[in-house]
């Protein structure tokens, strides 16, 4: 039985009400479950969906509206706007199209020396995914000659297909964006810098935004200085460009939605088409058994997720699991309807004052947003 499906029988036997939608709970309209779901992704897939998420398909350069009181925003918008149009002709123009890893394809000359890359540098909230989708919208290259992708995703490609075939196959591109450059993990950021070493060698472009280390978190919300150190050899190659401000999904916005009742979430799950309902707990443990890599894959085809008896989260291993799955909703923009607790209550003081702080606040950030989103969904 998947961890959703005593409360909804739960509910079948106290509820006489039908959903807003009059739409009978009934087995066939039983919602879906994201604890029954155990994805399996291949890595052509890996490779294919390395482009901006679904939530920034459509953002652009002109749609990033800076704050009046920032001048650093509106700075930013014009350099990558001017870097995105120099890499015109940065990359073997011309040359013979590539197979999926990369074979079939011509050696490429390399790039002049100079700054090759930018980082953009500022705190959660500021942007800097917007900024850097719309460089990647904006590259003047084929979708297959620009790959999009967290620093975690990057890692994934390459234990999926191993550091050599990871090569050929991004060293034919013309820009790799990096969203999220994991800083606090010495082995992985090793890896990944050993990796851009190698594609600025090929001539790719490179852009990057990065958490903060832990350690520096009370020094401010800003990391370049930290970011160039960790990849060390690489710094050359980058120009950072600091994005000041507050988190925009808390600039002029209401408080987040508190939380509704159990009945409530479950009817409006009942009455979504697409929607998942789940115990939140118990898809805490589910998470433990599906790898990171796979929550944009858990996440396929939902128009919103519901959860009931939302609680504060016990340990840090599921905390940043949670985190990892608020990142690939937000990304799909799939609302979230809760009860329970509120989102802002998940993490405790000692990890929200932790390394990982930059993470939670985060996850706390987009899930409001999520749910504010998700308030329709009870209202209808």
């Amino acid at each position: 039985m998947s961890c959703s499906v005593a409360r909804r029988l739960e509910w079948l036997t106290v509820s006489s009400s039908t959903p807003a939608s009059g739409i009978e709970p009934i087995p066939e309209a039983a919602p879906l479950s994201l604890c029954a779901r155990e994805p399996h992704v291949p890595a052509d897939r890996l490779v294919a969906e390395m482009v901006p998420p679904p939530r920034f398909d459509s953002v652009r350069f002109e749609t990033y509206i800076p704050d009046p009181n920032q001048p650093s925003q509106t700075e930013a918008v014009r350099v990558l706007a001017d870097f995105a149009a120099g890499l015109g002709g940065a990359h073997a123009v011309g040359g013979a199209k590539r197979g999926l890893f990369g074979f079939g394809r011509g050696r490429t000359p390399k790039t002049p020396a100079g700054p090759r890359g930018v980082y953009l540098d500022g705190g959660y909230g500021v942007g800097k995914t917007h900024l850097l989708a719309s460089l990647w919208h904006a590259t003047p290259a084929e979708p297959s000659l620009k790959a999009f992708g967290t620093f975690v995703e990057l890692t994934n490609l390459v234990g999926a297909l191993g550091f050599q075939k990871t090569v050929q196959t991004l060293s034919g591109h013309r820009l790799l964006c990096i969203d999220e450059f994991e800083l606090d993990d010495p082995g992985d950021t090793v890896l990944v810098s050993t990796l851009l070493g190698k594609l600025v060698d090929a001539g790719v472009a490179l852009a990057a935004t990065s958490n903060t280390l832990p350690g520096k978190l009370g020094e401010g919300r800003f990391a370049a200085a930290d970011f160039l150190r960790e990849i060390q050899g690489l710094s050359a190659h980058f120009r950072p460009l600091r994005i000041d401000g507050e988190d925009y999904r808390h600039r002029g916005l209401p408080e987040a939605p508190a939380p509704f009742t159990d009945e409530q979430v479950t009817k409006a799950a009942y009455a979504t088409a697409g929607a998942s309902l789940d115990d939140f707990p118990h898809l805490l443990d589910h998470l433990a058994r599906v790898h990171p890599s796979r929550y944009g894959a858990l996440t396929d085809d939902l128009r919103a997720v519901c959860l009931t008896d939302v609680q504060p989260v016990k340990d840090q291993s599921t905390a940043l699991r949670l985190v990892v799955l608020a990142d690939r909703l937000y990304d799909r923009e799939v609302p979230v309807l809760a009860s329970g607790r509120p989102f802002d209550t998940l993490f405790s003081e000692e990890m929200l004052n932790g390394g990982y702080r930059k993470k939670y606040f985060r996850a706390i950030s987009r899930l409001t947003a999520l749910a504010r989103d998700a308030k329709g969904l009870v209202e209808a």
